[in-house]
């Protein structure tokens, strides 16, 4: 099992909205992330600065790649890139974390 870090950033005031259409992901990426092979996927939200910190676990980090390419993960990010900071192609602006520790 793999587990990655990374970091995203909320654009502010959206904090509320941002948390509700996580509360109502829709079932088909739901079912989409859990195909890829994540079992874990946690989203984290430090107020002050409106940085997003992203875990999640996957049996094979390199099916993430597939991602990108799939229709319901583009019509996510168009549905959430007036939240956050976004690639021109609406996917989030995410930036990898290196772990320095961690306790099993």
């Amino acid at each position: 099992m793999e587990r990655i870090a990374f970091r995203m950033q909320l654009k502010k005031g959206n904090e509320t909205e941002y948390r509700k259409r996580h509360q109502e992901i829709w079932p088909e990426l739901r079912n989409l992330l859990k195909d890829t092979g994540i079992t874990e996927y946690s989203i984290f939200l430090e107020p002050e600065s409106l940085q997003l910190f992203g875990f999640l676990k996957i049996r094979d980090a390199a099916r993430l790649d597939k991602l990108p390419d799939e229709p319901m993960m583009k019509k996510w990010w168009t549905y959430m890139k007036d939240l956050m900071e976004c690639h021109d192609n609406h996917a989030p602006i995410s930036l990898p974390l290196q772990e320095v520790f961690y306790l099993p």
